[in-house]
Protein backbone atom coordinates (compact mmCIF):
# COMPACT_ATOMS: atom_id res chain seq x y z
CA UNK A 1 0.00 0.00 0.00
CA UNK A 2 1.43 3.42 -0.87
CA UNK A 3 2.05 6.54 1.33
CA UNK A 4 -1.66 8.22 -0.13
CA UNK A 5 -3.59 5.12 0.20
CA UNK A 6 -2.48 4.95 4.12
CA UNK A 7 -3.71 9.11 4.58
CA UNK A 8 -7.01 8.46 2.29
CA UNK A 9 -7.41 5.11 4.70
CA UNK A 10 -7.11 6.95 7.60
CA UNK A 11 -10.41 8.14 9.80
CA UNK A 12 -9.71 11.55 10.12
CA UNK A 13 -10.23 14.39 7.44
CA UNK A 14 -6.87 14.77 5.49
CA UNK A 15 -7.99 18.78 4.49
CA UNK A 16 -5.92 20.84 6.22
CA UNK A 17 -6.07 24.49 7.68
CA UNK A 18 -4.78 26.40 4.88
CA UNK A 19 -6.85 24.41 2.57
CA UNK A 20 -9.81 24.46 4.46
CA UNK A 21 -9.98 28.17 4.16
CA UNK A 22 -8.15 28.55 0.91
CA UNK A 23 -10.96 31.42 -0.10
CA UNK A 24 -10.26 33.74 2.76
CA UNK A 25 -6.48 33.28 2.39
CA UNK A 26 -7.19 34.40 -1.66
CA UNK A 27 -9.70 36.94 -0.43
CA UNK A 28 -7.07 38.66 2.10
CA UNK A 29 -4.06 38.21 -0.91
CA UNK A 30 -6.66 40.00 -3.39
CA UNK A 31 -6.66 43.10 -0.98
CA UNK A 32 -2.84 42.54 -0.72
CA UNK A 33 -2.39 42.70 -3.76
CA UNK A 34 -4.57 45.39 -4.65
CA UNK A 35 -2.95 48.04 -1.86
CA UNK A 36 0.48 46.88 -2.16
CA UNK A 37 0.19 47.66 -6.22
CA UNK A 38 -1.13 50.97 -5.45
CA UNK A 39 1.53 51.56 -2.32
CA UNK A 40 4.26 50.15 -4.14
CA UNK A 41 4.43 50.46 -8.06
CA UNK A 42 7.94 50.71 -8.88
CA UNK A 43 8.74 47.43 -6.84
CA UNK A 44 6.53 45.65 -8.62
CA UNK A 45 7.35 46.68 -12.18
CA UNK A 46 10.81 45.24 -11.42
CA UNK A 47 9.56 42.27 -10.16
CA UNK A 48 8.01 41.89 -13.14
CA UNK A 49 10.93 42.98 -15.17
CA UNK A 50 12.88 39.78 -14.19
CA UNK A 51 12.36 37.54 -16.74
CA UNK A 52 14.21 35.07 -18.76
CA UNK A 53 12.97 33.69 -22.39
CA UNK A 54 9.46 35.43 -21.03
CA UNK A 55 9.42 33.46 -17.46
CA UNK A 56 9.61 35.49 -14.89
CA UNK A 57 11.69 34.24 -12.61
CA UNK A 58 10.41 35.00 -8.90
CA UNK A 59 6.95 33.63 -10.02
CA UNK A 60 8.56 30.33 -11.74
CA UNK A 61 10.34 29.46 -8.00
CA UNK A 62 6.73 29.65 -6.64
CA UNK A 63 5.61 27.65 -9.45
CA UNK A 64 8.00 25.08 -8.67
CA UNK A 65 7.58 25.54 -4.53
CA UNK A 66 3.90 25.59 -5.18
CA UNK A 67 3.56 22.11 -7.60
CA UNK A 68 6.32 19.75 -6.09
CA UNK A 69 4.59 19.48 -3.29
CA UNK A 70 1.59 18.04 -4.96
CA UNK A 71 3.44 16.20 -7.29
CA UNK A 72 5.36 13.88 -4.50
CA UNK A 73 1.98 12.67 -3.71
CA UNK A 74 1.27 11.05 -6.95
CA UNK A 75 2.24 7.56 -7.50
CA UNK A 76 2.55 6.43 -11.20
CA UNK A 77 2.75 2.78 -10.11
CA UNK A 78 -0.92 3.13 -9.15
CA UNK A 79 -1.99 3.56 -12.87
CA UNK A 80 -1.33 -0.73 -12.57
CA UNK A 81 -5.05 -0.54 -11.01
CA UNK A 82 -7.23 0.89 -13.46
CA UNK A 83 -8.32 -2.76 -14.74
CA UNK A 84 -10.56 -2.81 -11.60
CA UNK A 85 -12.01 0.39 -12.20
CA UNK A 86 -12.20 0.66 -16.05
CA UNK A 87 -15.72 2.30 -16.03
CA UNK A 88 -14.87 4.83 -13.53
CA UNK A 89 -11.92 5.62 -15.05
CA UNK A 90 -13.58 5.44 -18.65
CA UNK A 91 -16.16 8.35 -17.25
CA UNK A 92 -13.65 10.74 -15.58
CA UNK A 93 -10.96 10.73 -18.87
CA UNK A 94 -14.49 11.52 -21.43
CA UNK A 95 -15.53 14.37 -18.61
CA UNK A 96 -11.88 15.43 -18.23
CA UNK A 97 -10.78 15.37 -21.53
CA UNK A 98 -13.80 15.60 -24.18
CA UNK A 99 -16.18 17.58 -22.30
CA UNK A 100 -14.54 20.07 -19.87
CA UNK A 101 -12.07 21.99 -21.82
CA UNK A 102 -14.60 22.26 -25.10
CA UNK A 103 -17.46 22.61 -22.33
CA UNK A 104 -15.90 25.95 -21.26
CA UNK A 105 -14.70 27.40 -24.28
CA UNK A 106 -18.56 27.49 -25.26
CA UNK A 107 -19.51 28.80 -21.91
CA UNK A 108 -16.76 31.71 -22.31
CA UNK A 109 -17.77 32.39 -25.93
CA UNK A 110 -21.47 33.02 -24.30
CA UNK A 111 -20.56 34.57 -21.22
CA UNK A 112 -17.86 36.49 -22.10
CA UNK A 113 -18.26 37.43 -25.73
CA UNK A 114 -22.19 37.80 -25.71
CA UNK A 115 -23.54 38.19 -22.52
CA UNK A 116 -20.96 40.00 -20.29
CA UNK A 117 -19.29 41.66 -23.01
CA UNK A 118 -21.07 45.13 -22.70
CA UNK A 119 -19.32 44.99 -19.40
CA UNK A 120 -16.36 43.97 -19.86
CA UNK A 121 -12.74 45.57 -20.66
CA UNK A 122 -13.37 45.02 -24.73
CA UNK A 123 -9.35 44.91 -25.26
CA UNK A 124 -9.11 41.70 -22.69
CA UNK A 125 -11.71 39.72 -23.50
CA UNK A 126 -10.30 37.39 -25.92
CA UNK A 127 -7.38 37.08 -22.70
CA UNK A 128 -10.19 36.20 -20.39
CA UNK A 129 -11.35 33.05 -23.03
CA UNK A 130 -7.75 32.25 -23.03
CA UNK A 131 -7.41 31.67 -19.00
CA UNK A 132 -10.98 29.97 -18.82
CA UNK A 133 -9.50 27.73 -21.51
CA UNK A 134 -6.12 26.91 -19.59
CA UNK A 135 -8.45 26.29 -16.28
CA UNK A 136 -10.82 23.57 -17.74
CA UNK A 137 -7.99 21.94 -19.82
CA UNK A 138 -5.57 21.33 -16.25
CA UNK A 139 -7.09 18.54 -14.15
CA UNK A 140 -6.82 18.33 -10.50
CA UNK A 141 -4.33 16.74 -8.96
CA UNK A 142 -3.16 16.94 -4.99
CA UNK A 143 -6.62 18.35 -3.68
CA UNK A 144 -8.41 15.47 -5.49
CA UNK A 145 -6.74 13.10 -2.78
CA UNK A 146 -8.65 15.75 -0.29
CA UNK A 147 -12.21 15.68 -1.93
CA UNK A 148 -12.07 11.96 -2.43
CA UNK A 149 -11.53 11.23 1.18
CA UNK A 150 -14.17 13.76 2.51
CA UNK A 151 -16.83 11.85 -0.17
CA UNK A 152 -15.51 8.14 1.15
CA UNK A 153 -13.66 7.67 -2.38
CA UNK A 154 -12.14 4.52 -3.19
CA UNK A 155 -8.34 5.47 -2.41
CA UNK A 156 -6.75 2.85 -5.53
CA UNK A 157 -9.63 4.73 -8.00
CA UNK A 158 -8.07 8.25 -6.75
CA UNK A 159 -4.04 7.34 -7.45
CA UNK A 160 -4.63 5.47 -10.60
CA UNK A 161 -6.69 8.27 -11.70
CA UNK A 162 -4.74 11.06 -10.63
CA UNK A 163 -1.87 9.34 -12.22
CA UNK A 164 -3.61 8.58 -15.40
CA UNK A 165 -4.79 12.14 -15.82
CA UNK A 166 -0.82 13.37 -14.98
CA UNK A 167 -0.01 11.25 -17.38
CA UNK A 168 -2.39 12.42 -20.25
CA UNK A 169 -1.93 15.90 -19.46
CA UNK A 170 2.18 15.84 -20.08
CA UNK A 171 1.13 15.13 -24.15
CA UNK A 172 -2.66 16.49 -24.35
CA UNK A 173 -2.52 20.22 -22.49
CA UNK A 174 -0.63 22.07 -24.51
CA UNK A 175 -2.40 20.52 -28.14
CA UNK A 176 -6.04 21.03 -26.18
CA UNK A 177 -4.83 24.13 -25.02
CA UNK A 178 -3.94 25.31 -28.80
CA UNK A 179 -6.54 23.88 -30.47
CA UNK A 180 -9.09 25.96 -28.23
CA UNK A 181 -7.35 29.40 -28.25
CA UNK A 182 -6.76 28.93 -31.72
CA UNK A 183 -11.02 28.13 -32.50
CA UNK A 184 -11.28 31.11 -30.05
CA UNK A 185 -9.31 33.31 -32.86
CA UNK A 186 -6.59 33.92 -29.96
CA UNK A 187 -2.93 33.69 -31.27
CA UNK A 188 -1.08 31.19 -28.93
CA UNK A 189 3.13 31.36 -29.25
CA UNK A 190 3.82 27.90 -29.24
CA UNK A 191 7.22 27.85 -27.69
CA UNK A 192 6.41 29.79 -24.91
CA UNK A 193 3.29 27.26 -24.49
CA UNK A 194 5.29 23.96 -25.04
CA UNK A 195 8.03 25.67 -22.77
CA UNK A 196 5.26 26.36 -20.19
CA UNK A 197 4.74 22.43 -20.34
CA UNK A 198 8.29 21.51 -19.79
CA UNK A 199 8.78 23.83 -16.66
CA UNK A 200 5.47 23.43 -14.90
CA UNK A 201 4.57 19.75 -15.65
CA UNK A 202 7.38 17.75 -16.96
CA UNK A 203 10.47 19.10 -15.17
CA UNK A 204 8.38 19.32 -11.79
CA UNK A 205 6.94 15.54 -12.01
CA UNK A 206 10.44 14.29 -12.82
CA UNK A 207 11.50 15.95 -9.73
CA UNK A 208 8.76 14.99 -7.60
CA UNK A 209 9.55 11.45 -8.20
CA UNK A 210 12.87 11.66 -7.58
CA UNK A 211 12.00 13.11 -4.18
CA UNK A 212 9.39 10.35 -3.61
CA UNK A 213 11.35 7.80 -4.25
CA UNK A 214 13.87 9.40 -2.01
CA UNK A 215 11.54 9.55 0.53
CA UNK A 216 9.96 6.62 0.70
CA UNK A 217 13.21 4.74 1.01
CA UNK A 218 13.56 6.10 4.48
CA UNK A 219 10.31 4.52 5.12
CA UNK A 220 6.76 5.05 4.99
CA UNK A 221 6.25 7.39 8.58
CA UNK A 222 9.31 9.41 7.17
CA UNK A 223 7.62 10.12 3.72
CA UNK A 224 3.85 10.74 5.53
CA UNK A 225 5.46 13.65 8.02
CA UNK A 226 7.81 14.82 5.05
CA UNK A 227 4.88 15.41 2.81
CA UNK A 228 2.31 16.77 5.40
CA UNK A 229 5.32 19.36 6.74
CA UNK A 230 5.93 20.59 2.99
CA UNK A 231 1.95 21.39 2.35
CA UNK A 232 1.55 24.81 3.84
CA UNK A 233 4.80 25.65 1.76
CA UNK A 234 3.03 24.93 -1.38
CA UNK A 235 -0.35 26.73 -0.14
CA UNK A 236 1.99 29.97 0.65
CA UNK A 237 3.86 29.49 -2.67
CA UNK A 238 0.01 30.13 -4.08
CA UNK A 239 -0.72 32.52 -2.15
CA UNK A 240 2.49 34.86 -2.55
CA UNK A 241 2.09 34.27 -6.61
CA UNK A 242 -1.49 35.82 -6.12
CA UNK A 243 -0.15 38.93 -4.23
CA UNK A 244 1.77 39.61 -7.13
CA UNK A 245 -0.79 38.78 -9.73
CA UNK A 246 -3.40 40.73 -7.81
CA UNK A 247 -0.13 43.75 -7.30
CA UNK A 248 -0.27 43.86 -11.53
CA UNK A 249 -3.71 43.53 -11.61
CA UNK A 250 -4.82 46.12 -8.93
CA UNK A 251 -6.03 49.45 -11.18
CA UNK A 252 -7.88 47.17 -13.63
CA UNK A 253 -9.47 45.37 -10.49
CA UNK A 254 -10.44 48.57 -8.83
CA UNK A 255 -11.84 50.20 -12.65
CA UNK A 256 -13.98 46.97 -12.94
CA UNK A 257 -14.25 45.24 -9.56
CA UNK A 258 -17.44 43.28 -11.14
CA UNK A 259 -15.81 41.26 -13.28
CA UNK A 260 -14.30 38.61 -10.95
CA UNK A 261 -18.21 38.31 -10.30
CA UNK A 262 -18.71 37.70 -13.98
CA UNK A 263 -15.46 35.69 -14.86
CA UNK A 264 -16.43 33.22 -12.19
CA UNK A 265 -20.02 32.58 -13.88
CA UNK A 266 -18.69 30.13 -16.53
CA UNK A 267 -16.48 28.36 -13.79
CA UNK A 268 -19.61 28.07 -11.76
CA UNK A 269 -21.52 26.79 -14.14
CA UNK A 270 -18.64 24.29 -15.46
CA UNK A 271 -18.15 22.27 -12.33
CA UNK A 272 -21.63 21.71 -11.71
CA UNK A 273 -22.39 20.77 -15.13
CA UNK A 274 -18.64 17.86 -15.45
CA UNK A 275 -19.62 17.07 -11.89
CA UNK A 276 -23.44 16.42 -12.41
CA UNK A 277 -22.80 14.29 -16.19
CA UNK A 278 -19.79 12.00 -14.26
CA UNK A 279 -22.30 11.35 -11.25
CA UNK A 280 -24.72 10.34 -13.66
CA UNK A 281 -22.79 8.62 -16.03
CA UNK A 282 -21.22 6.66 -13.57
CA UNK A 283 -24.77 5.63 -11.85
CA UNK A 284 -26.39 4.48 -15.51
CA UNK A 285 -22.95 2.49 -15.73
CA UNK A 286 -23.61 1.01 -12.06
CA UNK A 287 -20.03 1.89 -11.18
CA UNK A 288 -19.91 1.84 -6.92
CA UNK A 289 -20.42 5.03 -4.82
CA UNK A 290 -17.21 4.98 -3.81
CA UNK A 291 -16.05 4.99 -7.03
CA UNK A 292 -18.56 7.72 -8.29
CA UNK A 293 -17.92 10.28 -5.98
CA UNK A 294 -14.21 11.19 -6.30
CA UNK A 295 -15.18 10.71 -10.48
CA UNK A 296 -17.11 13.53 -10.35
CA UNK A 297 -15.24 15.75 -8.64
CA UNK A 298 -11.83 14.85 -10.46
CA UNK A 299 -13.81 16.06 -13.30
CA UNK A 300 -15.07 19.06 -11.48
CA UNK A 301 -11.85 20.77 -10.01
CA UNK A 302 -8.87 21.89 -11.59
CA UNK A 303 -4.86 22.39 -11.63
CA UNK A 304 -5.04 25.69 -10.94
CA UNK A 305 -1.23 26.18 -10.04
CA UNK A 306 -0.58 24.93 -13.51
CA UNK A 307 -3.73 27.17 -15.32
CA UNK A 308 -2.15 30.36 -12.96
CA UNK A 309 1.62 29.48 -14.00
CA UNK A 310 0.89 29.14 -17.82
CA UNK A 311 -1.32 32.04 -18.03
CA UNK A 312 1.46 34.54 -16.21
CA UNK A 313 4.00 32.92 -18.84
CA UNK A 314 1.62 33.14 -22.23
CA UNK A 315 0.07 36.29 -21.42
CA UNK A 316 1.47 38.07 -18.11
CA UNK A 317 0.91 39.09 -15.32
CA UNK A 318 -1.60 41.78 -15.79
CA UNK A 319 -3.28 40.24 -18.22
CA UNK A 320 -6.96 38.98 -18.49
CA UNK A 321 -6.12 35.28 -18.83
CA UNK A 322 -4.10 35.70 -15.68
CA UNK A 323 -7.24 37.06 -13.42
CA UNK A 324 -9.43 34.45 -15.13
CA UNK A 325 -7.14 31.40 -13.40
CA UNK A 326 -7.24 33.43 -10.00
CA UNK A 327 -10.83 33.55 -9.57
CA UNK A 328 -10.96 29.40 -10.04
CA UNK A 329 -8.54 29.85 -7.48
CA UNK A 330 -11.19 31.89 -5.33
CA UNK A 331 -13.96 29.95 -6.04
CA UNK A 332 -12.71 26.04 -5.50
CA UNK A 333 -12.54 24.96 -1.99
CA UNK A 334 -16.40 26.79 -1.32
CA UNK A 335 -17.72 25.23 -4.68
CA UNK A 336 -15.85 21.87 -3.98
CA UNK A 337 -16.97 21.13 -0.46
CA UNK A 338 -20.65 21.81 -1.95
CA UNK A 339 -20.33 19.26 -4.46
CA UNK A 340 -18.75 16.85 -2.19
CA UNK A 341 -21.87 17.72 0.22
CA UNK A 342 -24.16 16.79 -2.45
CA UNK A 343 -22.27 13.23 -3.22
CA UNK A 344 -22.19 12.54 0.39
CA UNK A 345 -26.24 13.39 0.96
CA UNK A 346 -27.40 11.38 -2.59
CA UNK A 347 -25.93 8.10 -2.32
CA UNK A 348 -28.82 6.28 -1.05
CA UNK A 349 -30.12 7.73 -4.30
CA UNK A 350 -27.54 6.53 -6.34
CA UNK A 351 -27.80 3.24 -4.94
CA UNK A 352 -30.89 2.77 -5.57
CA UNK A 353 -30.54 3.01 -9.37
Amino acid sequence: MSSTDSVARAGRPVIGFFERYLTVWVALCIIAGIALGQWLPSLFQAIGRMEIAQVNLPVGVLIWVMIIPMLIKIDFGAMAQIKGHWRGIGVTLFVNWLVKPFSMALLGWIFVRHVFAPWLPAAQLDSYIAGLILLAAAPCTAMVFVWSQLCKGDPYFTLSQVALNDAIMIVAFAPIVALLLGLSAITVPWNTLIASVGLYIIIPVVIAQVLRRTLLAKGEPHFNRTVSRLGPYSICALLATLVLLFAFQGQAIVREPLVIAMLAVPILIQVFLNSGLAYLLNRKLRVAHCVAGPSSLIGASNFFELAVATAISLFGFQSGAALATVVGVLIEVPVMLLVVGVVNRSQRWYETA
